[in-house]
């Protein structure tokens, strides 16, 4: 699912640490399962829960003020 369907719905704590922490290989386990619970991708395999896609809108189109 493409990210800017499930990140209006991603918890605040969440979006602030990716926003933080871009493109890092690993999300702690509260960020994975905020991703999970907003509708994002399932962890199956936690270092590719985002794309480079993702990484890019978290770092350019993602608004700080949410």
């Amino acid at each position: 699912m493409e990210i800017f369907m499930w990140w209006l719905d991603l918890d605040l704590d969440s979006k602030e640490w990716l926003r933080e922490n871009l493109r890092t290989d690993e999300l702690p386990l509260p960020v994975l399962q905020g991703i999970a619970e907003a509708g994002g991708p399932h962890p199956d395999n936690p270092a590719a829960v985002l794309t480079a896609a993702d990484w890019d809108f978290i770092e350019t189109q993602s608004e700080f003020v949410d």
